[in-house]
């Protein structure tokens, strides 16, 4: 195994901790020399890029976040020329401006290079077929996968989401070794391989690397006991680079191995902001330490996980990630996250792992609604006792009451990307 490692991945933790501080200043000088808004945000802190003696310095500097990006669209954030920009990525925008990223040649040649590591480490190897289901266009997701897969030496099907009979179709005729997808939309795909009658054990599939989402142990044996593959995590988001910021070991799978010499985590009290010690639960929080066009500096995720030892690789990991701060609702003051409920819903017999959140509101109370699809070939009193069960165990897990709808297969629309758990119906 070891000889399947590139130089970084045999690096000590002391070789790591001195290339890592030798980047962090560089990055520091770079975004306050370029950037307008790191200038005027490290000017109203009363530092300077040399006052980063140390890793524990970068805790002084102030957070960057989606809405100080979204003030500097589309390009403000860039520390080089446009005329130095060779590809521009954008999240969707749902909810107000896109966030928009840049990527300098460098920049890709290092994104390139992180996702065939996360490749490697997934088990991946040259010569393999790579499906790539991740959405292709200003989503990082198809294009980051895409060449990161050429770059370790595979084959590369750009199947891209949608048209997921013909996904299937593809499976079958060209044979791939690994899939990257949304771990929803993978459900998708399963679902068609059952409708069309293939067996989905049968395929060449060996392994998935899933990403964009949050998901959960259970939702990793549903995929791996009905695919017969294994399934792996892979973690990035546009503003920090894309997917391939840290990736799970298919040896081990025991959480998400950081490429920390690319990109430098912290994890932070969502509230407070302050740096939580190793293995405590927080908001993950990243600075780049190689990039060129956009560099970012204690950018908050959003996302909540806790860092912990490197076992497979030297590199810290971080565990799966277990919600982000964005999606937590609170009902009746009780916080709930879309999965605790995927748990509950993947271990209810009857139910299938499609469901949905509707949040309405009666009176002056918030309600909770779970629409879960039964399985095929369901009994009426399967699905009654199945929607009994959802509702007593979410009761008993998390404390709170919701209702529960336990509706036909087919019915709840299906992922094609990200897939929006929640729908919040609230005035």
């Amino acid at each position: 195994m070891t000889a399947l490692l590139d130089t970084a991945e045999r690096m000590s933790r002391d070789e790591l901790a001195a290339l890592q501080l030798e980047r962090l200043r560089a990055t520091l000088r770079h975004a306050y020399g370029n950037v307008a808004h790191y200038r005027a945000a490290f000017d109203r802190a009363g530092l300077k890029p040399e006052d980063c003696r140390s890793l524990a310095d970068l805790a002084r500097f102030p957070f960057t976040t989606k809405a100080d990006l979204r003030d500097n669209y589309p390009f403000g954030m860039f520390a080089v020329p446009e005329d130095q920009v060779r590809r521009v990525h954008a999240s969707s925008g749902t909810t107000g401006r896109p966030t928009v990223v840049g990527y300098t040649g460098k920049d890709l040649e290092t994104w390139a290079d992180v996702v065939a590591r996360s490749i490697r480490a997934a088990g991946g190897r040259p010569g393999h077929k790579i499906h790539v289901a991740y959405g292709y266009g200003l989503f990082t997701g198809g294009l980051g996968a895409h060449y990161g897969a050429e770059r370790l030496g595979c084959t590369v099907i750009p199947a891209s989401g949608g048209m997921t009979a013909r996904q299937v179709q593809l499976i079958q005729d060209f044979r791939p070794d690994l899939i990257m997808v949304t771990p929803s939309y993978m459900l998708t795909i399963l679902d068609e391989f059952e409708r069309q009658g293939v067996d989905p054990r049968t395929t060449s599939l060996k392994a998935g690397i899933f990403g964009a989402e949050p998901w959960t142990e259970e939702m990793r044996r549903e995929i791996e006991e009905r695919f017969a593959i294994d399934a792996v995590d892979i973690y990035g988001l546009s503003e920090v680079m894309g997917p391939g910021v840290a990736q799970e070991c298919v040896e081990t799978k025991d959480g998400l191995h950081i490429w920390e010499d690319h990109f430098y985590p912290e994890v932070v009290d969502p509230l407070t902001g302050e740096v939580l010690p190793e293995g405590e639960r927080g908001e993950l929080v990243f600075t780049s330490l190689t990039k060129e066009a956009m560099p970012v500096v204690r950018y908050r995720t959003r996302d909540l996980t806790r860092l912990l030892p490197g076992t497979a690789r030297v590199f810290r990991r971080m565990e799966k990630v277990t919600g982000r701060s964005d999606d937590l609702v609170i009902l009746r003051g009780v916080n709930l996250f879309p999965t605790q409920i995927e748990e509950i819903v993947l271990r209810t017999p009857g139910v299938s792992p499609h469901f949905q959140l509707r949040l309405t509101r009666e009176g002056r109370l918030d309600v909770l609604t779970v629409r879960a699809e039964a399985r095929t070939g369901a009994t009426p009193e399967q699905r009654a006792a199945a929607a009994v069960s959802v509702a007593a165990a979410v009761k008993d897990g998390i404390g709170v009451s919701v209702g529960v709808e336990i509706v036909d297969p087919e019915t709840l629309e299906r992922s094609v990307g990200k897939f929006r758990r929640i729908v919040d119906e609230r005035p």
